[in-house]
């Protein structure tokens, strides 16, 4: 199982923007840093699993260093330039293998989506796992295909919408086993003191 999970280095001020009223620029930092550490400690759990960690911003940043320390078999790879569509699709070029795609907000994805969306790809062109937003938490191709990818508004809630509408344009298969929510908004965070990810 090929896993790719994109991360941008927990720079302050650079990263949650939209967390840093709740929570100041350092601690908006800092959350990202522990959700990018749930979400590779997750899919290590898969033993079997191909991970790399797809970074943005500072590739060479210490906190990438110490995860490729802890995690011996995680790769790390720049992401491209481009919008967020574009650099998934070249994850899914460089990969050049069925492949599931996570960012690194999602505390709520366990094992069990993973394998969920694993199996669903034997069967489907795609997979997808929408998040409560509109947007999608983890997306799954067999095949790189551009067009899933194009004429999006990203970072709306029309994000999924607009995803299934280039799926039917391209006469593509999909499932969606589940719906997640993520760590977005000021109001995502009840849920998340809920989870104790530390």
């Amino acid at each position: 199982m090929q896993i790719a999970i994109f991360a941008r280095a927990p720079v302050a001020g650079a990263c949650k923007t939209r967390l840093i009223p709740a929570l100041g620029a350092e601690g908006a930092a800092q959350l990202h840093a522990q959700l990018v550490e749930k979400s590779l400690a997750t899919a290590m759990l898969l033993q079997d699993a191909e991970v790399t960690l797809w970074t943005a911003g500072n590739s060479t940043d210490p906190f990438f260093l110490k995860q490729q320390m802890r995690w011996p078999r995680l790769r790390l790879k720049p992401q491209s330039e481009g919008d967020l569509g574009a650099r998934m699709h070249e994850a899914f070029v460089a990969t050049n293998a069925p492949m599931l795609l996570i960012g690194s907000d999602c505390p709520a994805l366990t094992t069990a989506h993973f394998m969920a969306c694993h199996r669903a790809l034997s069967e489907q062109d795609a997979v997808f796992l929408p998040a409560e937003d509109g947007g999608y938490v983890l997306v799954g191709l067999n095949t790189p295909c551009l067009e899933v990818f194009r004429g999006i508004n990203w970072s709306t809630d029309q994000v999924m919408e607009q995803t299934r509408s280039r799926l039917r344009e391209q006469g593509l298969s999909w499932s969606e086993p589940a719906r997640l929510w993520d760590v977005d908004r000021p109001e995502d965070l009840v849920r998340l003191a809920e989870l104790d990810i530390r």
